[in-house]
């Protein structure tokens, strides 16, 4: 494993396939929580197809002194590292003072980023984040469509070129929402990532059952049949799917694409079971028991998409939080093959110890 060195001397999650990293078992009440998920600022810059985050209108944020207060509990609760999430963090007005915090902690930093900004912060960002995982929604003229934002490809790709140049070190990877709008052109996409410096892309399906990304009760089927993909083009993206395995082989077998074929198949599995045509692929996930998410107002949940288990603002501790009498009733009573939210999800994390010493941690989202 690699220590970080000037960032935080936490080590880096490189990923590990296959049998040699083992699932964290699932243990209540938890004691070991090696990944925190931050939202520090409420608003996006990007109007994406399949996000509602960019109409929030308040600005709001996490205060580094709010995370000064709890970066005891953090340590103590065994954090390695925190993904800043969102919203987009880089719009935060004093990200560098918590990205601090955080390195003085020894904490890992990872940015979830549209890309936008990178080029203003490309000092910075490499100063601090040691992982940059930004959104590639294809080709160009795909990519611009998507983000509804004028030269958003090559905004983001000035950006990855500008970190890159600040430190070649710093892992850069794609990050791809597959939707109605882009999957004919997933092999276009890996094309595209690889001319714009990207270290890696995987790939997801899009979100359309739950409230994430500020949807209130969810879509409309209105909404959904506009991103989701029509029972006529299921067959289009096995084809492509069978076509990708083919033209892609190199990426595959490097693990520059991060799902192998039979994972990113799982996409077509998808969208036909939202039509109703077979059943989602079971996920086995353990986010609830290794990691938790503290949106920009405070609430806390297990995971991106299940309900919120309190609010830390309020709340007396984190702990007070994840390990009240009714979250630990919750989590034992979760099967993640037959939640109704976890069957659907698009993102399912199984988080991994590296070696049986646990000097590492490897986090595996699936796209499903």
């Amino acid at each position: 494993m690699t220590k970080l060195t000037p960032r935080p001397t936490a080590q880096r999650e490189d990923l590990v396939q296959g049998p040699l990293a083992r699932p964290i078992p699932r243990v209540d009440p938890i004691t070991d929580l090696p990944l925190l998920v931050l939202f520090p600022h409420s608003r996006c810059n990007c109007r994406c197809l399949m996000c509602d985050i960019w109409r929030v209108t308040a600005k709001d944020e996490i205060e580094s002194r709010e995370v000064a207060a709890w970066l005891s509990e953090w340590r103590a609760f065994g954090v390695k590292r925190v993904v800043l999430s969102g919203g987009e963090a880089l719009l935060h007005s004093h990200l560098w003072e918590l990205c601090e915090l955080l390195r003085q902690a020894d904490i890992g930093i990872t940015i979830l980023s549209t890309g936008l900004l990178l080029r203003r912060h490309a000092l910075e960002l490499v100063r601090y984040c040691d992982d940059v995982v930004v959104s590639l929604d294809g080709p160009r003229e795909i990519h611009d469509k998507i983000r509804n934002i004028p030269r958003a490809y090559d905004r983001l790709a000035d950006g990855v070129a500008a970190v890159k140049v600040a430190d070649q070190s710093v892992r850069v990877s794609g990050r791809c929402t597959v939707q109605r709008a882009n999957f004919l052109g997933l092999r276009r996409t890996v094309v595209a990532a690889r001319e714009i410096g990207l270290d890696r892309i995987s790939f997801l399906a899009v979100d359309v059952s739950t409230e994430a990304f500020n949807r209130p009760g969810g879509w409309g089927g209105e909404r959904v049949r506009e991103v989701a993909l029509q029972r006529h083009e299921l067959p289009l993206l096995a084809a492509e799917l069978d076509a990708m395995e083919r033209d892609c082989a190199t990426e595959f077998a490097t693990g520059y694409i991060a799902e192998g074929p039979d994972k990113l198949r799982r996409l077509h599995q998808y969208f036909a079971a939202l039509l109703g045509e077979g059943d989602f692929a079971p996920p086995d996930c353990n986010a609830p028991w290794v990691s938790a998410v503290i949106e920009t107002d405070g609430t806390v949940r297990p995971c991106f998409f299940q309900p919120p288990l309190g609010n830390i603002r309020e709340a007396e501790s984190l702990d007070a939080i994840i390990n009240s009498p009714e979250a630990v009733a919750w989590r034992r009573g979760l099967d993640t093959h037959r939640d109704a939210i976890c069957r659907k999800c698009v993102c399912s994390l199984t988080l991994r110890r590296a070696s049986d010493s646990m000097t590492g941690i490897e986090a595996s989202n699936e796209a499903r």
